[in-house]
C-alpha cells in the first residue's frame, strides 16, 4: 500500500506492522455531524477495511474534544452545562456514524477523561525546557523546537495568519513569540477548572490530543489524520509538543482529508450552509451516501451538489442487480492500495457490472452492502 504523507509531501509506502495504530481527530460536540465529518471518517473507515483485508488488525482512536473554547461558548449561549451539551451531540454523532456503517472505534476517549495525563504531559514538556509559565498559563516555546513546521511547511507569516484565524491567539501579550501556543490556561469564572501546579485552569486544545493519543496507543503511532484544516496549527503543535516531551517520533505517517464545498462555495458553520448527516439519512439509504462520498478522492477538494445522491442511488441499484460475486475485487484492492483511490475502485466495480459480474465482495470492501 502507498499513501500520500502530508509531512513528506509525496506518496510513499505505508508499511505498518501486524497491528496498525491510528488516531483521527474527532469532533467538538457542540453541533450536529455534517458532511465534512462524514467524509473524513468514511475515508479512514475504508482504509481500515482494506488494511484488515490485507490481514492487519487496526486500532483506530477517535477522540472527543468535550472541553474547549467552542463548546464552552455554545453551552454558555444555550444556558446548559457543557457536558450535557457534549453528551447530547455525541449521542447524535454516534448514531449518524453508526447508520453510515462505520467500523467501531478501538477507543473514543474524551478530553475531560485525560486531565491527569495532560497535567503529567505538560510537566514533561516543562522539564524538557520547551515550555514556560506566564500570566497563569503554560506555553510551548516554538523557538526551542527546530522541527516546528515539519508537517505544514508553511512560512512564518502564513502560520501567524492561520493561528489568528483558528484560535491560536497570536496577540496574547503573555507570549514570548506570537506563534507560541498554550498548554494550560486559566479558566474564566463560568468555565470548568481543574487544579494544577500552575494554578486552576483547563487544558489547551492541542495538548488534549497528544495526551489521548499516547495514552491509548503509545509514544509513536502509525498514522494520524483529520481534516486538512487541522494541519496547522493543530497537528503541527501536536507533533512539536509530543516529540519535545518524549524525544521520539510521534507519528510515522500523516494523512489528511479534503474540504467539501457546497455548489462551489465554502461549506462551514460560519457560513450557515452545512449539509447535516441526519438530514441526508432521512431521505437516502446509508449505502448510497457512502457511494456519493467515496466517489471523490480523499486528497482533493470536491463539491456537494444536488445530483450526487440520485446518481449514487442509481449506481447502488445497478450493483445490487448484478448480484453476489467477486467481480472487480482484484482491481478494487489495487486501486485502494494506490493512495486509497476510491473513484478508481468504484469505476472498477462499474466495469465488472458492465461485464455481467456480481460485485458484492468488491462493494463490501468499500463498506457498501448490496443486500436490501
Amino acid at each position: 500500500m502507498r499513501l500520500y504523507d502530508t509531512a513528506r509531501r509525496e506518496v510513499v509506502p505505508f508499511e505498518p506492522g501486524p497491528t496498525v495504530t491510528m488516531y483521527t481527530c474527532g469532533i467538538t460536540p457542540y453541533d450536529s455531524a455534517h458532511l465534512g465529518h462524514a467524509a473524513t471518517y468514511l475515508y479512514y473507515d475504508i482504509l481500515q477495511r482494506r488494511l484488515r483485508d490485507l490481514g492487519h488488525q487496526t486500532q483506530c482512536v477517535r477522540n472527543v474534544t468535550d472541553v474547549d473554547d467552542d463548546i464552552l461558548r455554545k453551552a454558555r449561549q444555550l444556558g446548559v452545562h457543557y457536558l450535557d451539551l457534549a453528551a447530547e451531540e455525541m449521542a447524535r454523532f454516534d448514531a449518524n456514524m453508526g447508520a453510515l456503517g462505520l467500523l467501531a472505534c478501538f477507543s473514543e476517549p474524551r478530553a475531560t477523561s485525560a486531565i491527569p495525563d495532560i497535567l503529567g504531559f505538560i510537566g514533561m514538556v516543562l522539564d524538557s525546557g520547551h515550555a514556560y509559565q506566564a500570566g497563569g498559563a503554560v506555553y510551548f516555546r516554538v523557538g526551542s523546537f527546530p522541527r516546528f513546521g515539519q508537517i505544514s511547511h508553511l512560512e512564518r507569516d502564513e502560520m501567524l495568519r492561520l493561528a489568528a484565524e483558528r484560535g491560536g491567539h497570536p496577540d496574547d501579550p503573555n507570549k514570548r513569540d506570537p506563534l507560541d501556543f498554550v498548554l494550560w490556561q486559566p479558566s474564566a469564572s463560568d468555565e470548568p477548572a481543574w487544579e494544577s501546579l500552575w494554578g486552576p485552569g483547563r487544558p489547551g486544545w492541542h495538548i488534549e490530543c497528544s495526551a489521548l493519543a499516547m495514552r491509548e496507543l503509545g509514544t509513536t503511532i502509525d498514522l494520524h489524520g483529520g481534516g486538512r484544516d487541522l494541519v496547522f496549527p493543530h497537528h503541527e503543535c501536536e507533533a512539536a509538543q509530543s516529540e519535545a516531551a518524549t524525544g521520539e517520533l510521534f507519528v510515522r505517517h500523516w494523512m489528511h482529508t479534503p474540504m467539501v464545498r457546497l455548489d462551489g462555495g465554502k461549506m462551514a458553520k460560519s457560513v450557515g450552509n452545512l449539509v447535516f448527516v441526519s438530514d441526508l439519512l432521512k431521505e437516502w439509504e446509508p449505502d448510497a451516501i457512502r457511494l456519493a462520498i467515496s466517489a471523490n478522492h480523499y486528497r482533493h477538494d470536491w463539491d456537494w451538489t444536488d445530483d450526487l445522491m440520485p446518481a449514487a442511488r442509481a449506481r447502488l441499484e445497478r450493483w445490487r442487480a448484478a448480484g453476489v460475486g467477486e467481480g472487480g475485487l482484484a482491481a478494487v484492492r489495487a486501486a485502494l492500495d494506490d493512495d486509497l483511490d476510491t473513484p478508481r475502485a468504484i469505476a472498477a466495480i462499474d466495469e465488472a457490472v458492465d461485464r455481467g459480474q456480481g460485485v458484492a465482495e468488491a462493494a463490501h470492501l468499500l463498506g457498501v452492502s448490496l443486500s436490501r
